[in-house]
């Protein structure tokens, strides 16, 4: 257990969702972007953050997106700028977590095998640190972790997996916005999803057989 998740025991409840909720935000809002980049490459505070029944992986995720904010950025001084390689880190963290994000949402105590089937090619300094801390943290369920990067790692084709239909995707559309898509499928019915999340927004039901096409107005 590291300093963070040693800290985090000791508060009361109000305290631990206040941390986990706004203490990233809250760093780059008073332009301590040095603190949020420590903050966010801590096993500590990915483990905690998605574990805590109010948060969970998308919220953690949001967390490493707020330094891709364009208005974030330019209000930091030029001292505080994160360089072109700490930058790089953090959206390798957070795509992974995207990668993952169907799995953790079902199961976080899979975080570790995750993270180390996607990120244990990748050499820098603060991703091995967070592979070598998730390695040393206790876990009252057994687990495996994977001694190759196993699953697709950053930087692929591959963005997130959605889940939720029974049988067979027989045709997807995507929104003008990008932002929706709506599958038809073998099990009769059509979903709804939100692409920058992963998660499903509605079940279309109605069709007494397979739906092999669809179309967005």
């Amino acid at each position: 257990m590291g300093e963070i998740a040693t800290k985090f025991a000791s508060q009361t409840e109000e305290v631990k969702k206040l941390f986990l909720d706004k203490s990233a935000e809250n760093k780059l809002k008073l332009g301590r972007s040095k603190k949020y980049y420590q903050l966010v490459t801590n096993f500590d505070f990915i483990s905690l953050k998605i574990q805590y029944p109010k948060f969970g992986v998308e919220a953690l995720i949001r967390d490493y997106s707020l330094i891709f904010n364009s208005e974030v950025w330019n209000n930091l001084g030029e001292e505080e700028k994160l360089d072109a390689e700490q930058v790089k880190i953090l959206k390798l963290i957070q795509r992974a977590l995207e990668l993952s994000s169907h799995v953790l949402n079902e199961n976080q105590t899979q975080l570790v095998g995750q993270l180390w089937g996607r990120l244990q090619s990748f050499p820098q300094p603060e991703i091995q640190q967070i592979l070598k801390d998730a390695a040393e943290s206790k876990s009252e369920i057994p687990r495996f972790r994977p001694i190759t990067a196993s699953l697709p790692t950053p930087g692929g084709n591959l963005l997130r997996t959605l889940t939720g239909h029974n049988n067979s995707v027989l045709a997807v559309a995507i929104a003008p916005d990008g932002k929706t898509a709506v599958s038809g499928s073998d099990d009769d019915t059509l979903k709804v999803w939100d692409l920058q999340t992963g998660k499903e927004i509605s079940t279309l039901t109605g069709h007494n057989s397979y739906v092999s096409a669809v179309a967005i107005a």
